[in-house]
């Protein structure tokens, strides 16, 4: 038996990167997995390549009313949620003397705010004692010129994780975030130059990015009865990079 067996879960951003390999993961451990991505075609490739067990919905995190047509779409599929990672997220780099309005709110908008009204939405059909996470990132704990404003909206997710688990502790619901490190994926490749690559490895005890799937292991406790005691945790599962 899968330590996911026969559970609900619903991953945003699960189109691409750690959230899809996570969405890979958690049915092969026995889950039903909604996922959800911007752009149809690259949902439909992430539907085929998880294979089995997964409905794909297309969703902007930042839009309230796809919001409702997802958590619409789980209710009538499924009618419950037991594990909600709340993924989807963005972040660009823009040095202090640079920062728009627009950098901002785009940033805030989808990592913060996207992230706050999914957990809200969701929270009619979460079942007692279910799981909720969110993906942070270490550049929350750390000073890296030009990610002011994505570590800042990053920081917020702990903030709402401690308020939350208060909130919800009379249902047993968990409250946590998963601070990944520098991960090698296809939003990485789009912000990061070769030479930033190089120097965010050069940071990483062993030298090198983090893979998609070492994410997933990590989502997959989180979500299943092994991290049953861990709540209000930002675990970070970045190498070593935060810790030197």
């Amino acid at each position: 038996m899968g330590k996911l067996e026969g559970k609900v879960a619903v991953i945003t951003g699960g189109s691409s990167g750690m959230a899809l390999a996570s969405a890979k993961l958690f049915v092969e451990e026995g889950a039903y997995v909604f996922v959800t991505g911007r752009r149809q075609e690259v949902l439909d490739e992430a539907v085929t390549a998880i294979g089995r067990n997964v409905t794909g919905v297309r969703a902007d995190s930042s839009n309230l009313e796809d919001l409702d047509r997802l958590f619409d779409t789980v209710k009538r599929e499924k009618g419950r949620i037991d594990v909600l990672y709340a993924s989807a997220g963005w972040g660009e780099p823009a040095p202090l003397d640079e920062i728009t309005e627009q950098h901002f709110d785009t940033i805030f908008g989808l990592n913060a705010r996207g992230t706050l009204f999914t957990v809200q939405k969701a929270l009619p059909l979460l079942s007692d004692g279910g799981s909720v996470f969110m993906t942070g990132s270490v550049a929350s704990i750390k000073g890296f010129p030009g990610y002011s404003v994505y570590a800042a909206s990053k920081a917020t997710l702990h903030a709402f994780a401690r308020g939350w688990l208060n909130e919800l502790k009379g249902r047993h619901i968990r409250v946590n975030v998963l601070h990944p490190g520098p991960i090698a994926t296809p939003m990485q490749d789009q912000v990061l130059t070769e030479e930033a690559k190089q120097m965010f490895e050069s940071l990483i005890p062993r030298g090198t990015m983090g893979r998609p799937e070492e994410i997933a292991g990590a989502a997959l406790f989180l979500a299943s009865d092994e991290s049953s005691f861990v709540n209000g945790v930002e675990l970070a599962v970045d190498g070593g990079f935060s810790a030197i």
